[in-house]
């Protein structure tokens, strides 16, 4: 698994990785409009993720299968937080196809790696309590990095018009050298 930053050439492997994985998709990307055009958004998307992240305001990564090129999910840091210590936010999200084969957690462990040369910061996950899957990651990856859970951050949010309250939990990150 190999992590390039998210740019628009990845649209078509994004679309098609994402309708594998409807509606699921939806819980990781509320912000897709289910009866627009799918491509449109993505695009618009990936352009967005290229301008801020030059700008240093989030950043995104596509995960890539090295010995063919396809996508296996995305994953990226951005400003919008709900608790008030963290500094960032980081959200994952991994093809159906390609669940339950550790993705997630190497590309969660890759970027908290790659934040920490930033110095001190704390990082926010937050999960569906009923995504058993993403549960088991995001509780696997805070006693990894310890981290804590963090009730004030709780948020809820509304996904295909069903609104369920995420928890948080933060990490903090320093420079480990």
């Amino acid at each position: 698994m190999v992590l390039r930053p998210a740019q628009v050439i990845h649209c078509n492997a994004l679309v098609e990785a994402f309708m594998e994985t409807w509606p699921e998709v939806s819980r990781a990307m509320p912000w897709i409009i289910p009866d627009m055009p799918m491509e449109p958004q993505i695009i618009d998307f990936l352009e967005e993720t290229e301008k801020m992240g030059r700008t240093g305001y989030l950043h995104h990564w596509a995960i890539i299968r090295p010995w063919d090129d396809s996508l296996i999910g995305l994953i990226g840091f951005d400003k919008v937080t709900r608790s008030a210590e963290a500094d960032w936010n980081l959200g994952y999200w991994i093809r159906s196809s390609e669940q339950r084969r550790g993705h997630a957690q190497k590309a969660i462990d890759a970027v908290l790696d790659w934040m920490s040369q930033s110095g001190t910061v704390v990082v926010e996950l937050k999960v569906d309590p009923l995504n058993t899957a993403g549960l088991k990651t995001v509780n696997r990856t805070v006693r990894k990095w310890k981290g804590s859970r963090c009730v004030t951050g709780d948020s809820s949010i509304t996904v295909s018009g069903t609104r369920t309250t995420h928890q948080c939990y933060t990490i903090p990150i320093s420079d480990r050298n």
